[in-house]
């Protein structure tokens, strides 16, 4: 049974950094594709991020691409999300999840942590 606990969200004014992680366990880290999704109340749960199992292929948003920067260490078992330039249109609790393969649809990923908020303020 896997399972993910995100940590690092917080409120932070335009322009700030935060680092959110995302911490897993319960079966082969290296064997799960991780992303990060973020979602609205009211909204559509949106993509972020994704890394792949070593991560040497990394995908984004559009939305955050050139900002945000998602990372793993295979020998924490974390996943990371370094997101820079933040705007208030970032405001969102913030997912990490765990998959099989690299999607960018959540319907892709079996596994999902509680989410962390992350606010930011204009």
């Amino acid at each position: 049974q896997v399972h993910l606990v995100e940590s690092g969200g917080g409120l932070v004014q335009a322009g700030g950094s935060l680092r959110l992680s995302c911490a897993f366990s319960g079966s082969a880290f290296s064997s799960y594709v991780m992303g990060w999704f973020r979602q609205v109340v009211g909204k559509e749960r949106e993509f972020v991020a994704v890394i792949a199992w070593t991560g040497g292929i990394t995908y984004y948003a559009d939305s955050v691409k050139g900002r945000f920067t998602i990372a793993r260490d295979n020998a924490k078992n974390t996943v990371y999300l370094q997101m820079n330039n933040l705007k208030p249109e970032d405001t969102a609790v913030y997912y990490c999840t765990a998959g099989r393969f690299v999607r960018s649809t959540s319907s892709g990923y079996d596994d999902w942590g509680q989410g962390t908020q992350v606010t930011v303020s204009s």
